[in-house]
């Protein structure tokens, strides 16, 4: 143990401690729904479970926040044992409550060295253990290899082996333990094994509908149905919604909606069937707690076929009322909006906007004219304006074409008309947004998705679609935040630019090795390799020093775009700062590629 003192006199103390970091699941929510209530559980959760426990295995409380606590010990094993002990005693003090208000811990165990300074924690060993409760399930504890370790033969306790785990702003991976042991083998069958944190919100994933017309026809018509509720879900800002590329992944596969929870980091799911005959509909709908199994509410709609939208907006509002989710006064109105006279219409824009991705250039061209053929069938419907102005704006932004005022000038006029037709349309204002952005209007281009996001905050396209905007006009930090909202919102997909996206915008914010890390995870999903991302995967690899690897990645470059030059390179243009330009360029010519 070191003493000592900082510049202002104050006694710092440096010593090797065990770091209990316990933090309250949906802090947030809970305060939304009621706030006294609350605080008065919290109080005598305290005072009733918390401390007793720390103070009967020799820890003491470090720091108190709103949302959690730090507590500090000389042992692992008093931690870990405290730990475990406050949350096999949390399920039933909080069974009495109702089922949106009852309390829930996510406890977090580390061992290293800390800093003591008047009372307080501070350093590396604080940091990581408050970055394992992140991954702990409600109720459960996360520890490290290092604490895993000193438990062994001293404290029989069942935990799992979650494996490395990449925690954020944590330098070196940490190998991660869990307890309860909530996942089997046959369960970790995601892309990956990373155990996503449950929101502050009530979070769902719309699991695709069964189609059980007797006609394998009528398929497309019961995906329709789950995207159509995924997008009225996805305007609630109270609910947390996984996309549909993400959902679709399970289709037609046998899945428990345990593992659908643990791999899309949500607390429920939404099942459903769709019967179609004739002009007649059957749709039954079942909300499902993943953790428990519990089944919140049932309901079965039978229906003419034009009232599938007054359906869908039925389903939206009693998810929102099983969840305890209020609904903010336009939310409502958005949700009683028809968003097409033509339900033909309104699908075929779903499903386009879905298959964008990739956006190759033959991609592009093929969502051009399906929203082309949406415009001339239903033309007051903003969809197929926004999304016809879309695919001009991407066609700019990857190179695809090469004239950018004329092409900007359409793509504008066309975001317009939407916005015009339906300015509560979510994806009219990130088509303007875009439409600003190639034009070089970037302050008009950050207001447009802003507007987006708050018309829809939960669909993980507008999320990405606001990134762009963000990134060209230089606001690094607000673009890595909205890049990471989407994948969040998206975990499991494939074909998506986001990985690509987060390690463009991690090269220009200097995360070098944090944007090879994107790139790779992006090639070990099965992601496209598109010129843009391979020209910035090469810069970064630069940028980083690993020469070797940049020169390998040029050449694959090279195989796709023979005549790439780095300052031809179309997208520089939209680069409201020079600097960004620079970094790009010397990063390039570092790794022998021609200017």
């Amino acid at each position: 143990m070191q003493t000592g003192g900082d510049r202002s006199g104050k006694r710092v103390e440096r010593k090797l401690a065990a770091i209990l970091a316990a933090d309250v699941v949906g802090y947030s929510r809970l305060i939304g729904v009621d706030e006294a209530g609350t605080l008065t559980a919290l109080s005598a959760l305290l005072k009733g479970l918390v401390e007793p426990t720390l103070t009967r295995h020799r820890g003491r409380i470090a720091k108190l926040m709103g949302d959690g606590l730090l507590a500090e010990f000389s042992s692992v094993v008093d931690a870990v044992a405290a730990a475990v002990d406050i949350q096999e005693a949390m399920p039933a003090r909080s069974a009495h409550l109702p089922e949106d208000r009852q309390i829930a811990l996510r406890i977090g165990v580390n061992m290293g060295d800390i800093v003591v300074e008047g009372g307080d924690i501070f350093g590396d060993g604080v940091n990581i253990a408050a970055r394992l409760q992140e991954l702990a399930v409600p109720n459960g504890v996360a520890i490290s290899e290092v604490a895993h370790r000193e438990l062994r033969g001293k404290l029989d306790l069942p935990f799992e082996d979650a494996g490395g785990k990449k925690l954020k702003n944590i330098t070196e991976q940490v190998r991660v333990w869990m307890w309860p042991q909530v996942n089997t083998p046959s369960e970790l069958s995601g892309l990956d094994d990373t155990r996503l944190v449950l929101p502050d919100k009530p979070s769902i994933a719309v699991m695709p509908f069964d189609n059980i017309s007797g006609d394998p026809e009528q398929e497309y018509f019961s995906d329709g149905i789950t995207e159509d509720i995924i997008t009225e879900l996805s305007k609630i800002s109270g609910l947390f919604v996984i996309a549909r590329h993400s959902v679709f992944t399970y289709k037609g596969k046998s899945v428990t909606l345990k593992q659908v929870g643990r791999e899309l980091g949500v607390r429920f799911a939404l099942e459903g069937s769709v019967r179609k005959a004739g002009k007649r509909l059957r749709i039954t709908v079942q909300l499902i707690d993943t953790m428990t199994d519990h089944n919140m509410w049932v309901e079965r709609y039978d229906r003419d076929l034009e009232d599938i939208f007054a359906v869908q907006d039925e389903v939206a509002r009693n998810v929102a009322k099983a969840l305890a989710v209020a609904l903010k006064p336009e939310e409502g109105k958005r949700l009683s909006r028809l968003p097409a006279e033509n339900i033909e219409a309104y699908d075929t824009y779903l499903s386009t906007r879905a298959a964008l991705w990739p956006p190759t250039k033959e991609n592009l061209l093929t969502a051009r004219n399906a929203y082309q053929r949406i415009i001339e069938t239903e033309p007051s419907f903003a969809g197929g304006h926004a999304g016809e102005s879309m695919t001009r704006s991407f066609d700019l932004v990857f190179g695809y074409r090469k004239n950018f005022e004329e092409e900007g000038r359409i793509a504008l006029k066309s975001a317009e008309t939407s916005v015009a037709l339906d300015d509560t349309f979510a994806h009219a204002h990130s088509a303007l947004g875009l439409a600003h952005m190639v034009c070089g209007h970037h302050e008009a281009a950050i207001d447009c998705v802003k507007r987006a996001i708050e018309l829809q905050p939960g669909d993980a396209d507008v999320h990405l679609y606001a990134t762009f905007p963000n990134w060209f006009a230089g606001n690094i930090d607000i673009a890595y935040e909205t890049i990471n909202t989407a994948l969040r919102l998206d975990p499991q997909y494939v074909n998506g630019p986001y990985l690509n996206v987060l390690g463009n915008i991690c090269f220009h914010a200097g995360r070098y090795e944090e944007a090879i890390d994107a790139f790779k995870e992006n090639t070990d999903r099965g992601g496209p390799l598109a010129p843009p991302a391979l020209a910035f995967r090469t810069a970064a690899y630069s940028a980083a020093g690993r020469m070797e690897e940049a020169k390998a990645w040029a050449n694959t470059l090279l195989n796709f775009m023979p005549t790439f030059r780095s300052t031809k390179f179309p997208m520089l243009r939209m680069f409201r700062k020079q600097e960004y330009r620079n970094q790009f360029i010397e990063a390039l010519r570092k790794a022998e590629l021609p200017d």
